[in-house]
């Protein structure tokens, strides 16, 4: 397959280009009133609406967009054209190894993508799990890229409010409901949860071992995140550069 030529890769940035000159003159902004709002030069500003954005940064990009309300989401794309799949591949993974995990926890329940909508709120559950016999509810969200950590807090802050009502629906009686975030364990997502340390262990205090004891014996809320390294069910990792698996924990901890 053959390469974009110049002028078609140089089409999507004329298009944002235009775009950002039409929400700032609707806005009644100057480009340097908009370039006041956004932190940056009214010249990179000028750049932006002449479409050259190949010479900026993806902040200042961002940053222009932000300062007009508008959410600048960016796309990656092989020549394949492959990228989706490969993920939702990843994802159906991280969902089979999820499933194994539960066949060796008898007095758990569990469903897969859960959807919902109350109170104007829709979403989609990945994985709802509960546990008759101490009241337990587990609401699991599966990340094979984590773009956003502040959407996934909004995310799970979502799901867990709602977790009792959706489990009601299906006749689970929940009397405490936890969280588990599960990401796959890449480097770009290490980067990422990096930069974000001591808000995730603020948002999600239990790591892996302390779920996979906690899932053993659930005592309590628990709100927890864990790296997760995709096998293929024979040892191999389908995701490279990734860490073994956390092992079960000695003792639980717990947060309500």
């Amino acid at each position: 397959m053959k390469h974009p030529s110049p002028d078609l890769r140089g089409m999507d940035d004329q298009r944002l280009g235009a775009a950002l000159r039409t929400v700032r003159v609707r806005r009644g902004l100057t480009q340097a009133q908009l370039a006041q709002r956004g932190g940056v030069s009214a010249s990179l500003v000028s750049l932006v609406e002449r479409g050259h954005c190949d010479t900026l940064s993806l902040r200042s990009l961002r940053a222009i967009a932000a300062a007009l309300d508008i959410r600048l989401d960016v796309t990656a794309r092989l020549r394949t054209g492959d990228v989706d799949r490969l993920l939702n591949a990843a994802h159906a993974t991280l969902h089979e190894d999820l499933a194994r995990l539960f066949l060796a926890l008898p007095e758990w329940l569990s469903a897969a993508e859960v959807s919902f909508a109350i109170y104007g709120e829709r979403g989609v559950i990945d994985i709802l799990a509960f546990h008759a016999p101490s009241g337990s509810l587990l609401v699991i969200e599966l990340k094979t890229e984590l773009v956003s950590f502040e959407d996934l807090l909004t995310t799970m802050d979502v799901r867990t409010r709602l977790a009792r009502k959706i489990a009601a629906e299906r006749g689970w009686a929940a009397r405490s409901v936890s969280c588990w975030v599960v990401v796959a364990d890449t480097p770009p997502n290490r980067r990422r949860l990096g930069q974000h340390r001591a808000l995730v262990q603020q948002a999600f205090p239990a790591n892996g071992r302390t779920i996979r004891a906690w899932l053993r014996e659930p005592l309590g809320a628990v709100r927890g995140l864990s790296m997760w390294s995709i096998s293929n069910g024979s040892g191999v990792t389908r995701i490279p550069a990734l860490v073994r698996r956390v092992r079960p924990a000695k003792s639980v901890q717990t947060a309500t």
